[in-house]
């Protein structure tokens, strides 16, 4: 079984893209997946046989798209690390949240759970010591 570090970002971007389809909808299908992504839905289909492989999706082709326990949580895990950066960036560094969500995409593939778990450590820190007034940043 893949585990979270050997799956590619894009790989990542489905599991994320189908927690978020099950959360609205229930169940995600690939037409749902390909719209969500931009892309064509004949794009998505071999992407979720890797998926299926790997045991993190129950998926068959003209079927819907559920994530399995460990895909779940994966997910949840990338997700947790894209909300954790985005607010770093959005209300730390007072960076716009359309950019804020983009780039905290990119950190939370690029960023493993070591070095995450200090950056973590670090805005604790920030946000709870007495003498750390964020100034704004300006440029």
């Amino acid at each position: 079984m893949a585990k979270k570090n050997q799956l590619s970002e894009s790989l990542e971007d489905y599991l994320e893209i189908i927690l978020e389809l099950q959360r609205t909808k229930t169940v995600a299908r690939s037409k749902d997946i390909a719209e969500k992504m931009g892309i064509k839905r004949g794009s998505v289909t071999g992407m979720l046989k890797k998926l299926a492989i790997n045991k993190l999706i129950n998926y068959e082709p003209y079927g819907y798209v559920t994530l399995t326990p460990e895909g779940k949580k994966i997910a949840l895990e990338i997700e947790r690390r894209h909300i954790f950066l985005k607010d770093f960036l959005f209300r730390i560094l007072e960076v716009d949240e359309k950019t804020a969500d983009r780039t905290a995409c990119q950190m939370e593939h690029a960023m493993n759970k070591q070095t995450f778990s200090k950056f973590k450590k670090f805005v604790k820190k920030i946000d709870t010591c007495p003498h750390c007034d964020i100034e704004p940043i300006t440029n």
